[in-house]
């Protein structure tokens, strides 16, 4: 009989350490790659354009008319009230040493203004394939240290604003993963008053994220999803915020029945019934958003939606699976010093219904739900009525960073003393025996400074043009002169207009198209997750509804945070689909856990009752949840993107609204006020 004893107390504890064995093998693994993640990231704008975009087609072709296609670094050089011949001589110095700089292929000859004596240029071509820009334009950056002093000298076009972009992701694998842990840890320790949970709950995070790395890293090497820096900073924040967000109703649900259990193994079977339903449903909802990206036209979008899966799919596995395990053998101990003391069942109901904020809120949903709805959707339409100050058809790629950067300010050089599209322009692909037709309506096409006919080559009898455009190439007033070249050549030796412009507005078509498309499949792919979930039809389409109207009044508030606090000068139409997938989804997650604890509790004490015993359960852990997640969201805006720092206002102003307004008392006061029939078809207590 003792052996029996032995034999079921050693078992009790082998799966569980053997669990905890394979998730720190499986650290051990994820956690070196961290750091190498952005070796196998592809920024550059040509990559995640959609394949059958003209400028798509454009660059296949121009394959054909160059031996090695390159990136064109605009190399510009000022001095106020002239250059002077020692000045003309150091940078034609510098020149040649930068036609030495491995990566860099051939340099243009120095070309001076022709408005001023102020300032000359010329062109790095980096050919693709080759090092990786960020590294090359550092070291042609160093190379120009050495001028005389008084002369300026900056790498814009193309190749300086990836670089630039790039090593803005820098802070990716230090910064914002330190930022992150450390806001998260300081919630936890205010949530949980206990040392020994919230290394518990950050170790579960850690490990998530080293599988969800591990996995990622492997497939973008492999070339099967495409990684990017804004991809990879999204996949961090999501994987700390949902697998502690697990993490607390885990945690939550396992003190419930601690107080019902005397047994910790008990317990813990019980918490991991009734808790792992919902959270495994949430990250399913979730999971199933985020794979609507696939259906995008833009490469970027679609790669966002596997990656960040992944991540969710990694949070759940560790948070149904490494945690229960170190919880399992932790026991009780994992509360000191508030550890929860096995109750009767009657005293647990009884604390439950008399302790803390939300019996009181309950309470109040209780008396008036009809009042505390109509007044919480009010709220809501406020914020909606500012939605149509949201700008969000598209910015400059040089408006992207919040803090200075050399191509930037390279730049706005260059378009003082030379046409902006200097080193990046449009490229016309025509038939030979249209060329000069196609010549000459570029040149009187507005915004256009010159164009040729670049080289002699022809290539199944087309040639191709390069067109100067007179602004910034990444402005939008080129990409109105792109538009007005494609309407005025298209018709002629089917011309086709690409280059680094005609991408960028090929990539704003594009997700002004993904919005329409992917906006409704998401929400019927939700409806249908919540309608089998909860065995209704009305109580999905309520939930929906919520969440929806709580999205618009995100984007309403965030229209005068943007437009008259932070003076943001636009957004890309990305913006609006990536806040409405992530809010959406996770949103969702809350009224998921609400009202399916609700439903657990209206087979046994009616809808009424069951709405406010749910609502009195959940809404501490769901809150906690909720202020982590958009802390964890928050902590984006460390990185100086223009379209991070909007995602991480939009989702971490929204992820409060819907848990503090919709979830905790729009939802509530609904169900109440409409009663048993929001089961419909169904029938619920």
């Amino acid at each position: 009989m003792t052996d029996n004893r032995t034999r079921a107390r050693a078992a009790r504890w082998i799966l569980p350490a053997l669990l905890i064995v394979a998730w720190l093998v499986v650290g051990g693994i994820g956690g070196p790659l961290q750091g190498q993640l952005s070796t196998v990231q592809t920024n550059d704008n040509a990559a995640f354009l959609p394949e059958s975009a003209e400028s798509t087609r454009v660059g296949e072709l121009q394959k054909g008319f160059a031996e090695v296609t390159a990136l064109p670094a605009v190399l510009v050089f000022e001095r106020p009230g002239g250059l002077t011949g020692a000045d003309q001589q150091a940078i034609t110095a510098a020149l040649a040493e930068v036609a030495e700089v491995p990566g860099v292929g051939p340099v243009t000859p120095l070309k001076l203004s022709t408005q001023d004596d102020e300032a000359a240029q010329a062109v790095a071509l980096l050919p693709t394939g080759g090092a990786k820009p960020r590294a090359v334009v550092a070291d042609i950056r160093e190379r120009l240290d050495g001028l005389p002093d008084g002369l300026a000298a900056h790498v814009t076009g193309p190749g300086g604003l990836i670089a630039d972009f790039t090593a803005a992701f820098g802070g990716i694998d230090g910064l914002l993963l330190g930022v992150t842990a450390a806001v998260v840890a300081l919630i936890l320790v205010v949530v949980y008053r206990s040392p020994v949970l919230p290394l518990v709950v950050l170790l579960t995070a850690g490990l998530a994220l080293c599988l969800a790395v591990a996995v990622v890293y492997a497939l973008a090497k492999a070339g099967v999803l495409l990684l990017n820096g804004q991809s990879q900073g999204i996949l961090f924040i999501l994987v700390f915020g949902a697998a502690t967000d697990y993490a607390l109703l885990l945690i939550a649900r396992l003190r419930e029945e601690l107080r019902k259990h005397e047994s910790k193994g008990a317990a813990m079977r019980a918490a991991l019934r009734a808790a792992a339903g919902p959270i495994a449903a949430s990250a399913g909802t979730v999971i199933a958003g985020l794979l609507c990206l696939l259906i995008s036209d833009l490469r970027s979008n679609s790669s966002l939606g596997p990656v960040a899966a992944i991540g969710i799919a990694a949070s759940l596995a560790a948070a149904l699976t490494f945690l229960p395990a170190v919880l399992v053998l932790l026991g009780r101990a994992a509360f000191w010093p508030a550890r929860p003391r096995y109750e009767s069942v009657d005293s647990v109901e009884e604390t439950k219904s008399r302790r803390g904020v939300w019996p009181r809120v309950a309470g109040l949903v209780g008396r008036r739900p009809r009042a505390v709805w109509l007044l919480s959707t009010l709220v809501l339409a406020i914020g909606v009525g500012f939605l149509p100050q949201l700008r969000a058809d598209g910015v400059a790629q040089s408006e992207l960073f919040l803090t200075e950067v050399d191509s930037v300010t390279g730049q706005q050089v260059l378009t003082r003393h030379f046409p902006g599209g200097t080193g990046s322009p449009a490229i016309l692909v025509t038939a030979a025996s249209s060329a000069q037709e196609v010549v000459r309506l570029a040149k009187e096409t507005e915004g256009v400074a010159d164009a040729a006919v670049r080289g002699a080559k022809i290539v199944d009898g087309k040639v191709e043009i390069n067109a100067v455009l007179k602004d910034a190439a990444d402005s939008p007033n080129a990409l109105d002169t792109v538009q007005r070249l494609r309407e005025r050549t298209k018709d002629v030796g089917g011309t086709l207009v690409g280059g680094a412009t005609a991408g960028q507005l090929d990539v704003r078509t594009s997700s002004l198209h993904d919005r329409k498309i992917i906006i409704p499949v998401v929400l019927a792919v939700i409806f249908l997750i919540l309608a089998l979930l909860l065995r209704a039809l009305l109580a999905p389409l309520l939930l929906i509804a919520t969440v929806v109207l709580s999205f618009a009044a995100t984007l309403g508030v965030s229209a005068l945070v943007f437009n008259h606090v932070l003076g943001f000068p636009g957004a890309d139409p990305s913006v609006p689909l990536f806040a409405f997938v992530f809010l959406v989804a996770l949103g969702i997650d809350y009224n998921i856990f609400l009202m399916t604890r609700v439903r657990e509790e209206a087979l046994a004490h009616g809808t009424r009752d069951g709405v406010l015993r749910g609502l009195t359960v959940t809404g501490g852990v769901i809150t906690s949840a909720g202020v982590v997640l958009a802390a964890t969201f928050a902590a984006l805006a460390v990185l100086p993107i223009l379209f991070l720092a909007q995602i991480a206002f939009l989702v971490a102003f929204g992820v409060l609204l819907d848990t503090l307004l919709v979830r905790s008392l729009l939802v509530p006061a609904l169900t109440v006020d409409i009663g048993r029939r929001v089961w419909w078809p169904g029938k619920v207590g």
